[in-house]
């Protein structure tokens, strides 16, 4: 569904991501995780409109999107959440989410009722009067989910949605994201939460410093040598290996 080919930014003398290609099974939850720094919002945001790339190409569903703004690419399917949760604070919940809902429903009357069905899918139906300002961090998360996927996309971008959040939070925004693939989206998400990473991804591609240094099912990558240096720093992995060796 998604495919990334040598993608490189670059701000000022500095390569933010560094020809870094990875591909998106349609139906699939894939991951991209590494160390705070390493590139993986600039990535996105680079995939999905936001950011001009310096070179590569990004192909979704078999058609070259490279350089097409965010809303040619957002009407395509593909759509992003962002770490810091900025809604219409003065908006309520419900009319949030319809901002999201009028790009597939014009008319009022059908967006707020498509607005109604996601609230009540993400367990907001009781917040959907509220103003959006008294949200607490979870249902602000929550809200960045519903407003994104008003949208109709086939693909949802998901980035680091799981922040800030308790572990009974945490667990309740992984069975909202296998709900939303089971409903036919495809995910691929930024996650620091490797229980949920875990739980959640069939694949995964591991990011440091802009170049994907790693990749694969999720077991094989926690153990890979260069993402355990990559994370803990040198040397990390084969202290771990001499102390499970002792163990």
């Amino acid at each position: 569904m998604l495919k990334v080919t040598g993608l490189s930014k670059v701000f000022g003398g500095l390569k933010a991501v560094d020809n870094a290609s990875l591909a998106v099974r349609e139906g699939s939850i894939v991951a991209l995780i590494g160390p705070n720094g390493a590139g993986k919002t600039t990535l996105f945001s680079c995939i999905a409109g936001f950011q001009k790339i310096n070179a590569g190409k990004v192909e979704f569903r078999g058609e070259d999107i490279t350089g097409q703004p965010v809303h040619a690419i957002a009407r395509r399917g593909m759509v992003r959440t962002f770490q810091v949760t900025q809604p219409f604070a003065r908006l309520t919940v419900h009319e949030n989410i319809a901002v999201g809902a009028y790009q597939q429903f014009p008319r009022r009357e059908e967006a707020w009722e498509h607005a109604r069905r996601i609230g009540k899918q993400l367990g907001m139906e009781a917040l959907l009067d509220q103003s959006a300002a008294g949200l607490t961090v979870a249902g602000r998360k929550r809200l960045e989910l519903a407003r994104t996927l008003a949208t109709g996309p086939k693909l949802l971008l998901l980035d680091e949605v799981m922040a800030g959040l308790n572990p009974s939070e945490i667990l309740e925004i992984v069975e909202m994201v296998r709900a939303i693939r089971a409903s036919g989206v495809t995910v691929l998400l930024i996650e620091h939460v490797m229980q949920a990473v875990m739980s959640l991804s069939e694949y995964i591609y591991v990011l440091s410093y802009g170049q994907v240094i790693a990749e694969g099912q999720p077991r094989e990558v926690v153990s890979d040598k260069a993402v355990i240096e990559a994370y803990l720093g040198r040397g990390a992995a084969e202290q771990i290996a001499q102390e499970n060796a002792h163990a």
